[in-house]
């Protein structure tokens, strides 16, 4: 479409206004928006998880996040998805649980075709994961955040207003860097804290775990707290063997030899006893509770 744009400036004359007249042209608004205004309007997705309560409390927080997305259906394995996807045509959107009851939902990826975007849900929140937020495939750490679903979704939709390619090759490709990466990765095992005026080395065998409450501390196994320079966990994160140290929840990391017990409350959530002289109780998401049995058996 065209403007009309008037400008107008003083000369030196200061009794004296010019007026200078310009047509421009501005671009339509573009296809690709239209096709996502056109597109969208009623998403159609699938979810892929093992976990009936997980599956119903997603399929919640999706109509929640964007109340014009229809989940179709709620699947719990490899297999009904791969027939679900051999006979129905393609959603606009798949959530996929990456553990599954029967195998890994990469497995999808070898057995079928899937164009549409993917988020992956994952109660592992492994560095090596977050390579997946890239082109049309993204993921999200459970306990799903509702905030962090909607920005998702916001950036999937335009990914499809852009066009479907097919993503085995992105996901083979993931697979292999994470492999690789897993392969190479060199993990910290001793961490310099402050001890009142005094800087003090801990050995990773000496450490139940870390917490953070404003600032992040390191628990050592005989009780003491003791203040670390990290900013952030996800900071710490990419430091510490996944092997060893498991994200609790947003505020705790836990290291294998601290702990305890554990018990499963009336609402599936982990209640997760530390040994003695720390005898802390930790909670864990009945998100992460499967991941964390999986974590603690080796």
């Amino acid at each position: 479409m065209n403007l009309d744009i008037a400008i107008l400036w003083n000369t030196d004359d200061a009794d004296e206004t010019r007026i200078f007249m310009m047509k421009i042209r501005v671009p339509s608004v573009s296809s690709v928006f239209l096709s996502y205004v056109q597109n969208h309007k009623n998403m159609k997705a699938l979810i892929v998880e093992d976990e009936p309560l997980v599956a119903r409390d997603l399929k919640k927080l999706v109509s929640e996040a964007d109340a014009g997305i229809e989940v179709l259906d709620t699947l719990s394995s490899v297999e009904e998805s791969v027939e679900w996807l051999n006979s129905h045509a393609e959603p606009d959107l798949m959530f996929l649980d990456i553990q599954l009851s029967d195998g890994t939902s990469f497995d999808i990826f070898e057995r079928t075709t899937v164009r549409c975007p993917v988020i992956f849900t994952t109660a592992y929140d492994d560095y090596a994961i977050r390579a997946f937020k890239v082109n049309s495939i993204d993921y999200l750490l459970k306990p799903v955040d509702k905030k962090e679903l909607a920005l998702a979704l916001e950036k999937l939709k335009w990914a499809t207003a852009k066009g479907q390619t097919d993503l085995r090759e992105q996901v083979r490709t993931l697979i292999a860097q994470m492999a690789n990466a897993k392969q190479t990765k060199h993990y910290k095992e001793r961490f310099l804290v402050h001890q009142g005026k005094m800087n003090v080395v801990v050995s990773q065998h000496n450490i139940a775990g870390f917490q953070k409450d404003t600032l992040i501390y390191l628990i050592t196994t005989d009780k003491q707290q003791l203040v670390t320079d990290f900013e952030t966990m996800d900071e710490l994160e990419e430091l510490l063997d996944p092997a060893v140290f498991f994200r609790a929840n947003r505020q705790v990391f836990l290291h294998v030899n601290a702990v305890e017990s554990y018990r499963t409350d009336s609402y599936g959530k982990l209640l997760v006893k530390l040994k003695a002289p720390v005898n802390t109780v930790v909670d864990i998401s009945r998100e992460k509770a499967q991941a964390f049995k999986t974590w603690l058996g080796g």
